[in-house]
């Protein structure tokens, strides 16, 4: 298989893309490093199309690796024909690989394997043949019975074995029948005790086309079939199926082994194939809908991770409780402690004026302008009392509701340990709260992105291939932000492009014997940090007071010199830059004379030569380009004269007009409110302002200021038809939806964004 060729019409890029890429790949390169600092030789392909060509990539090496396996395995035993040779290497998935390899796999001790043991492979030759002869089918078996065939039904069974195996193991009826069973089966569900009420009570009598399933709702299955609640079943096209072996395999019904011939086709569909296939189709809608749930946890999880980071606010974090209280902690501008203590407004004991009277001590005392409020047990409590505090005490103070999902993981974890040897665990909790609110991103990379909690069924899928995609997520958001080398902890370290969890320990180990680095050169005398390491992590990890303007920016050391020259031309000082506003960047770029292509030609009447130029001044009223595509001509010209890649110069452009630049200042903001809502103040059509919690299959969650998230479901997230929620909203967006539903007694809130109200 030509692999190159391939990934280009899958992925509808041109070769030049695809080698590249592969051969970086192959280099060792990480895949930020590849989508940030090799944009020339993958035609600026991005993190997301490089990770899906990377994965793709490595099942098709696999799959080659399988095929050329499957061939020596045939080929050792003396079976390998031309012909199975070439539908092997032809496969193009793996499971048609397995398909063919079937037959002559060595299997375990079967009913055909003890038949074909005592000699009755050519019986069941002479059947499948059905060749018209003289005598009966028993007169046929006679010759076979033996000591270990007792009688002529011995003998006759033992054939039927073997060509019902046989049957069940030929790759194209297994293709054919898998097919069948996707188009046109159906997949049921009942409940193993009925009088047990549980949150799989639509499940109780379910049905549904396996063509048309959910992907939500094969997990929900799997769930309840696993906790041993459901029953699961698959209704399929039997006698459609049973007929079409039969018209692929009986070609004269007036044999005399015809009967015993149908009745092994049966007994293989009924016996071998049908629980077999079975099993494979709930393997592939299975791992259909882990695929599916991974991608959604993933996408929701970076959306999480950028969440802009409140900076340079005095936050105090609260970790809401009833009876063991609420755990307060006062966090400095750069996150630093500067105390905490624990306060007990709840029940059991309801001490609300000292809780409100220690909390305004907090505030005037430390200047708090933020409140950052878990959204756990007893948070919407917690919230009603901040909430009273602002509006009887009229501080200019907000709050805001944060996820805690992994907060207590990461309180007893080895990490947190480390960093608060003499905090409680409790305590360590309301930190990370409050921390995820001044930089979401430094804080979430210490818990392991499985219990941050955005997604569905994250604990049901595939562990191994949903850690690995959100490892992932979580490089390419750290690298897409950069970090500050002097500040960052070790956790957040470990996911830069190249540095792995040792080199990221002897960066912090370095920094704490040396003290701040000072130029990024300073890297390369830290213990493990080679030179690769060093290409790779090199541009992500930044020094915002360095020796070198240019370490504050993303700008690859690689390509300092061009920056350098670049600035030059431009008319800057570099050894001052740092004093420097570059606010004229795009002026002194627009400066710069574009070489028009010289070119004669003949005026008629004037019989004089004329340059182009000199015809383009005699033009009247010529339009201005707009300022876009006259830099764009002036970028073409300085990556010519610089010698450099026009996708490289644009990236030194931007990071020189605006050094250390954060991505995550276009996301949406948190919200901050200083009232709070009750279930009691929601009707129907009103508006209300949210931030989205969590995105799934069939719609969003949305924190809109009271106990219980509102729901929109996926049919009122538009007034087009969407195939998913995500065409529409992402985890941490804010969005303005109108109530259609308030359900008190089961704690239900329906919201819509639709514009359009029903008749």
């Amino acid at each position: 298989m030509d692999i190159i060729k391939k990934l280009c019409e899958e992925f509808n890029l041109k070769e030049f893309q695809v080698k590249n890429t592969v051969d970086l790949i192959d280099e060792g390169n990480t895949i930020p490093f590849i989508a940030r600092y090799r944009k020339e030789k993958t035609g600026s392909l991005d993190d997301v199309v490089l990770r899906n060509l990377d994965e793709r990539l490595t099942y098709i090496r696999n799959l080659e690796e399988r095929k050329n396996e499957v061939v020596r395995l045939i080929e050792e035993q003396g079976k390998l024909t031309e012909e199975l040779k070439k539908d092997i290497l032809d496969a193009e998935v793996l499971q048609r690989v397995e398909d063919l390899y079937r037959p002559y796999k060595q299997k375990k001790k079967t009913r055909a394997t003890i038949a074909k043991a005592k000699g009755l492979e050519p019986l069941a030759e002479i059947i499948r043949q059905q060749e018209v002869v003289e005598g009966t089918a028993e007169e046929l078996a006679q010759p076979y019975i033996s000591e270990e065939v007792k009688t002529v039904k011995d003998a006759l069974n033992g054939a039927m074995d073997i060509i019902a195996e046989a049957v069940s193991d030929d790759a194209e009826y297994r293709e054919q029948i898998r097919d069948i069973f996707l188009k046109e089966g159906s997949i049921s569900t009942t409940a193993v005790n009925e009088e047990e009420s549980t949150v799989y009570d639509m499940y109780y009598k379910f049905t549904e086309e396996i063509s048309k399933i959910a992907n939500h709702r094969i997990l929900a299955i799997n769930r309840g079939e696993k906790e041993k609640i459901l029953k699961v079943s698959m209704t399929t096209p039997d006698e459609k199926i049973v007929n079409y072996l039969k018209d692929k395999i009986v070609r004269n019904e007036d044999a005399v082994t015809d009967e015993y011939l149908n009745n092994a086709i049966e007994d293989s569909y009924k016996r071998l194939i049908t629980p077999s296939v079975t099993r494979e189709i709930r393997n592939i809608l299975t791992e259909k809908a882990e695929e599916e749930a991974i991608k959604v946890f993933s996408k929701n999880t970076k959306n999480l991770l950028l969440v802009p980071p409140v900076k340079d606010s005095v936050v105090l974090a609260i970790d809401p409780s009833f009876r063991t209280g609420c755990k307060l902690t006062v966090l400095d501008e750069t996150g630093k402690v500067l105390e905490y203590d624990t306060i007990y407004p709840n029940e059991p004991q309801n001490k609300v004026k000292e809780s409100k009277a220690r909390i305004n001590e907090l505030i005037d005392q430390y200047a708090v302008e933020v409140i950052s409020i878990g959204n756990g047990t007893a948070s919407r409590e917690t919230e009603m009392l901040v909430a009273d505090i602002l509006q009887e005490s009229g501080k200019n103070v907000s709050y805001t509701i944060v996820s805690e999902a992994g907060a207590s993981v990461y309180s007893a974890s080895k990490l947190a340990t480390e960093e608060y040897p003499d905090i409680d665990v409790s305590i360590r909790g309301a930190i990370s709260i409050g921390r995820r609110l001044q930089d979401p991103l430094a804080e979430l990379v210490k818990i392991d992105p499985k219990s941050i909690g955005v997604g569905q069924y994250q604990h049901d899928v595939n562990q191994t291939k949903l850690g690995k995609a959100l490892d992932g997520v979580v490089e390419d958001c750290v690298n897409s932000v950069g970090v500050d080398l002097n500040t960052a902890s070790y956790s957040l370290l470990q996911y830069v492009a190249g540095v792995n969890k040792s080199v990221a320990k002897n960066i912090v180990a370095y920094r704490e014997e040396n003290g701040k680095f000072h130029s990024r050169n300073d890297l390369k005398n830290v213990k493990r940090l080679g030179d690769k390491v060093y290409e790779q992590c090199g541009g992500f990890l930044r020094i915002s007071d360095g020796d070198n303007y240019l370490d504050k920016t993303a700008v690859h050391p690689e390509s300092y010199d061009i920056a350098k020259k670049l600035l030059v031309r431009l008319g800057y000082d570099f050894e001052h830059l740092g004093k420097l506003k570059l606010t004229d960047f795009n002026e002194r770029i627009l400066s710069i004379p574009v070489k028009e292509k010289q070119a004669s030609i003949e005026i008629k009447g004037g019989g004089r030569m004329k340059s182009l130029q000199d015809l383009a001044r005699l033009k009247v009223n010529k339009k201005k380009k707009p300022t876009k595509e006259r830099l764009k001509d002036r970028y073409k010209v300085l990556a010519e004269e610089l010698e450099v890649g026009l996708p490289t110069l644009i990236d030194i452009i931007e990071e020189l007009k605006k050094p250390g630049r954060d991505p995550r200042d276009e996301m949406p903001k948190p919200i901050f409110r200083n009232d709070v809502l009750k279930m009691e103040d929601l009707k129907p059509d009103m508006i209300v302002t949210g931030t989205v919690r969590n995105v799934v299959d069939f719609g969003a969650f949305v924190d809109i200021g009271v106990k219980q998230d509102g729901l929109i479901h996926v049919s009122e997230m538009s007034d087009k038809y969407i195939k998913s929620p995500m065409e529409v909203v992402q985890v941490g967006d804010t969005v303005s939806a109108r109530i259609l539903d308030v359900d008190k007694k089961r704690n239900r809130i329906s919201l819509t964004l639709k514009k359009n109200k029903k008749k």
